[in-house]
């Protein structure tokens, strides 16, 4: 789907949903549906700042958590400890992530039934759901390199 499909898709859904959509909402709705690599809250900010100006870092936090509720993007953890965010595709899906250049790649399927019976019988939790991210190289870093 093109950004702008995507821009006005999920704020459509936004609306029908009871969210106001503001400048600075719909900039950092715009931020993320240009995005092919996860980012930043910073830099989600930076970006946004581009389509409007007045956008501010508590705005991109509360617009992040309403999409993550919504579904709308994934919460990557970094290598560095911190955390990113990446469009989403519906339903269950994990992320590979580029190490070099941040590029996001989504992809279905886990078969994670052994190692999850494995923990619930080693730790007695009674295991809700799973979040899968890989790292490596992406095709492209992996010429370069």
């Amino acid at each position: 789907m093109a950004a702008s499909n995507l821009v006005d898709d999920w704020a459509a859904r936004l609306r029908k949903e009871g969210y106001r959509l503001t400048a600075p909402r719909r900039a950092v709705i715009r931020v993320l549906a240009e995005t092919s690599t996860s980012l930043a809250p910073d830099q989600i900010l930076r970006r946004a700042r581009r389509y409007y100006p007045k956008t501010g870092l508590v705005t991109v936090y509360r617009t992040l958590d309403v999409l993550k509720g919504c579904g709308y993007v994934r919460k990557m953890h970094r290598l560095d400890g911190c955390h990113s965010y990446a469009p989403a595709s519906a339903g269950h899906a994990h992320h590979i992530v580029c190490e070099r250049c941040r590029a996001v790649m989504e992809f279905k399927g886990c078969d994670l039934d052994a190692l999850i019976k494995s923990v619930r019988r080693r730790t007695g939790y009674l295991v809700k759901g799973h979040w899968l991210e890989l790292s490596g190289l992406c095709p492209v870093c992996r010429k370069e390199a």
